[in-house]
């Protein structure tokens, strides 16, 4: 994939837009600082500096759309994190919180000859280990499934994956290690109660709630 030289704070600002993008709301600034930690003031200056360096355009909405250029640049640091979670605990066995953790350290870090070194180490993995298809050449055409707080009571769906917001909640990460809710895997889903805000879920023998805000961000088959 071709490596894009920017900084690692553009790149950040990139994979927020990017991950944004992937969730049913438009991607507009106030979304995105929040998202990244930052004030308003702050998403103003990087938001104009995306614009005229060609990675964003915004449209009369106030919708942000990340440009082609934009789009390979993101999906370069993605394909990066990517790898890098799969080395973590695949190979050094990390918690899907410690290898997100550790992988958003590293991929600004890893230069384009690692990258494809790490790619053939790991046998050129199709997916994150959260079930995120992986960027880059060969890359399958990938379905988005369903959100899991849309499928109703008395079904039965196979976890897809988490979003990459999903990813980013350190909480929502463990819970899900916790309870089996892996790519893959089975899910019942036993109730839904909107007026309490959370689902009813089984996995194998273990039964659990899950908030609607958090199946929000799970996508299913």
């Amino acid at each position: 994939m071709e490596r894009v030289a920017i900084t690692a704070a553009i790149e950040n600002y990139l994979m927020a837009i990017y991950a944004l993008g992937e969730e049913d709301q438009p991607v507009i600034a106030a979304r995105v600082a929040e998202e990244m930690g930052v004030s308003p003031s702050t998403m103003v200056t990087a938001l104009r500096r995306l614009e005229r360096e060609g990675y964003v355009k915004v449209e009369r909405r106030k919708e942000i759309l990340l440009t082609a250029k934009g789009k390979r640049a993101a999906e370069s640091v993605l394909r990066r994190h990517y790898l890098t979670e799969r080395l973590l605990t695949d190979i050094l066995g990390l918690d899907w919180v410690k290898a997100h953790q550790e992988a958003h350290r590293l991929e600004h870090a890893i230069s384009a000859e690692v990258e494809e070194r790490l790619a053939k180490l790991l046998r050129h993995p199709a997916t994150c280990p959260h079930g995120n298809p992986i960027p880059g050449k060969g890359a399958s055409a990938h379905s988005k499934g369903v959100p899991l707080n849309r499928v109703p009571a008395g079904s039965e769906v196979t976890l897809e994956c988490i979003t990459e917001i999903g990813e980013r909640d350190a909480r929502l990460l463990s819970f899900m290690q916790q309870h089996q809710l892996v790519p893959g895997a089975k899910v019942q889903v036993l109730d839904v109660a909107p007026s309490l805000g959370i689902m009813s879920l089984k996995v194998g023998r273990d039964e659990f709630s899950l908030g609607i805000e958090a199946a929000k961000k799970i996508r299913v088959q």
